[in-house]
């Protein structure tokens, strides 16, 4: 979560009454507008061409629903269509990405529900409010939760949006983590990859000695910690495979003078392992210059042409200064 003064007021001054304000408590289909975004950079209109990405096609989404906004986390499907996301509200979003021909133009069959825990009433009862990850293994899906440190596993699979969460058994330190810098990424490693089987988990902003970013193999055939070299201030907020499998992370930082940046680096999946402090070349940099907002979540898929797409999506905060963006790239290996 983005703490600035653009924000609604951060998470850690909302009352209960604010907070339940935008949970959602039954599972409800809801209609999203969508605005399309003819232009990433707003200094050059023109321009398609943003480091190693190039610019496809991106959306301002709106909707009635109160209870909509604070998205994220994002996931898809491997056609890029169908997605579910997670709002820091504590609640499951899913539906589908409308296209014409390459270009997002609508989100359709859209539904929020509540994230259940065990015993089948929302977590927010419980006062876990901070959902800001998600991860899918197969059917099983993961959603981290900051303040709180933990991470709940569902059979989402069977149950979808049904699904009741079990927690799931953290190391030590990751139950340690800053209040509101806890984990905010959240990627399960499929077979045929290095580290296949493990869940990485990463922190917003919890620096170990070096102040380097922790992060977490959990699971696998390594677990253990690690960490992600931290430079020009910026913090993680979301991270995604690439299909040949390095990992992708979505940065992002905010100051007074410069206002909010957003950044993608690209790490090898094989660097990561306890002990190992792992960078990697910035992909992408934004600014305020070009269309974007607190952008929390993104996702890789390949298209019907073999293009890989990134699909990145922001945090609101549930303010009316802040958007709720859908913008996609595409990846292009020089």
């Amino acid at each position: 979560m983005l703490s600035s003064v653009l924000a609604h007021p951060a998470l850690a001054q909302a009352t209960k009454a604010e907070l339940d304000a935008y949970s959602v408590t039954a599972a409800e289909r809801i209609e999203v507008r969508a605005r399309a975004i003819e232009s990433f950079d707003l200094r050059d209109r023109a321009a398609r061409r943003f480091g190693a990405l190039q610019f496809r096609s991106g959306l301002v989404l709106t909707s009635s629903f109160r209870g909509f906004g604070g998205l994220s986390a994002l996931r898809l499907d491997p056609k890029g269509e169908r997605f579910v996301a997670v709002s820091d509200r504590g609640s499951w979003f899913t539906g589908r990405i409308v296209y014409n021909s390459t270009a997002m133009t609508a989100l359709a069959d859209v539904e929020a529900a509540p994230i259940l825990g065990a015993d089948g009433q929302p977590l927010t009862r419980r006062k876990w409010y901070d959902s800001e990850s998600l991860a899918f293994d197969g059917g099983t899906a993961y959603v981290g939760y900051e303040r709180v440190n933990q991470i709940v596993k569902f059979d989402y699979g069977r149950d979808g949006v049904q699904a009741r969460g079990q927690p799931i058994i953290v190391p030590p330190a990751l139950r340690k983590l800053p209040n509101n810098k806890g984990i905010e990424t959240l990627v399960a490693v499929p077979k045929g990859l290095p580290l296949a089987g493990t869940l990485i988990a990463i922190s917003e902003r919890g620096l170990d000695a070096e102040r380097n970013i922790m992060g977490f193999l959990i699971g696998g055939k390594t677990p253990g910690a690690f960490a992600v070299r931290r430079t020009e201030g910026y913090d993680i907020s979301d991270a995604a495979l690439l299909p040949a499998g390095d990992l992708l992370i979505l940065e992002r930082k905010f100051s007074w003078l410069e206002g909010v940046h957003i950044r993608i680096r690209r790490i090898a999946l094989a660097s990561l392992a306890p002990g190992a402090i792992v960078d990697g070349p910035a992909l992408f940099t934004a600014d305020l210059g070009h269309d974007i907002d607190n952008m929390e979540g993104i996702d890789v898929h390949r298209d019907a042409a073999g293009d890989t797409v990134l699909t990145l999506l922001s945090d609101d905060n549930f303010s009316m200064l802040q958007r709720t963006l859908l913008l996609q790239f595409t990846l292009i290996e020089d």
